[in-house]
């Protein structure tokens, strides 16, 4: 990567070329990757992602994967859900805009064929090691399950933290970054989901990140809360860096992080995931501006987009990773 002050990347996933929905082969899903990198790195981002092409669902494209792909492989985890089933996990009401769980805990939970380390070393081979890798944080896929063996929730979130754990420890990327888009609208389960994401975190040996938003459907918010009621809970994570949804976020928001703990970098979001205009350099070096007098100098290490851009056309996402770079650039006296 660059030696710059602050540095650019993007959050997870990138629009599916259509040549692999449509030819969903493991070369096409190789020769994908290697395009959606090489995108990245050409418009300048300092360190790329893998686009997560493979974790896409056409029976669940609201979510692009986020939870099905990590949830369906676990041993002790039935993904067939009945009716009477729904009907329990709609009283729990973990999730107003999901109905249906992810799956049943029906015993101890396992890797089963879960693989993340395969799904990286695919991104390795054709990209190399700086890289960004990600990984759902197993407070928000436990959100999604119905147990009916734990009978507890912390151990059911210890269980699914211990499984990640198990495979980040062997990745051979340059960063983990795990996501989390649930906890923004429950800050008091803060303390709990904290430990479980430490779990993880602890695992890996490399640069580690953890990614928060308000969640992003459809280009609607869906969790309701604010960054101020999640201070402590982000300074307790034990990770280098956050990449935090704030171009999609009041000014009151950015004010309240800083609060958070100066031994992490914070990363802020400057390109709106929402909506399909085109953001200008000029756009991106003044919201760093704004960022850099509020928090102080030095406190901002990273920008990029508020989330994962898989809602997006390529034709618009690749401009605005391009606004990205060039808007760091001209905030940094970069020719």
């Amino acid at each position: 990567m660059k030696k710059l002050d602050i540095l650019t990347t993007t959050v997870g996933s990138y629009p599916v070329p259509a040549w692999l929905q449509s030819t969903p082969t493991e070369q096409a899903l190789i020769d994908a990757t290697r395009v959606v990198v090489d995108i990245q790195r050409q418009r300048g981002i300092d360190l790329p992602t893998d686009g997560e092409l493979y974790r896409f669902d056409v029976n669940h494209p609201d979510t692009n994967g986020m939870i099905d792909y990590f949830i369906r492989p676990l041993s002790g985890v039935r993904s067939e859900v009945g009716r009477q089933e729904w009907s329990e996990f709609r009283e729990m009401q973990t999730m107003a805009f999901r109905a249906k769980p992810a799956g049943v805990v029906e015993s101890e939970l396992g890797e089963g064929t879960l693989n993340l380390v395969s799904d990286c070393e695919r991104a390795v081979g054709v990209a190399g090691k700086d890289i960004k890798f990600t990984v759902t944080s197993p407070y928000m896929l436990a959100r999604t399950l119905l147990d009916k063996h734990y009978d507890n929730f912390d151990a059911l979130l210890t269980a699914l933290a211990e499984v990640l754990a198990a495979q980040v420890r062997e990745l051979n990327c340059t960063c983990l970054q795990i996501d989390e888009a649930n906890i923004p609208g429950n800050p008091e389960d803060g303390p709990r989901a904290a430990e479980a994401i430490n779990i993880v975190l602890d695992a890996f040996d490399g640069e580690k990140a953890v990614h928060f938003c308000f969640g992003n459907y459809g280009g609607q918010v869906i969790q309701k809360g604010n960054w101020s009621a999640l201070i402590n809970f982000l300074s307790t994570l034990r990770c280098d860096h956050l990449v935090l949804e704030l171009k999609h976020r009041p000014d009151t928001d950015l004010e309240a992080l800083k609060d958070v703990s100066p031994n992490i970098r914070l990363g802020i979001g400057v390109i709106d995931v929402k909506v399909n205009p085109v953001e200008t350099p000029d756009d991106v070096a003044l919201s760093i501006e704004k960022a850099e007098k509020v928090l102080g100098s030095g406190r901002v290490g990273w920008v990029h987009p508020d989330c994962g851009f898989w809602m997006l056309q390529r034709s618009v996402v690749d401009r605005k990773i391009e606004a990205l770079v060039k808007g760091r650039d001209k905030y940094l006296g970069i020719v």
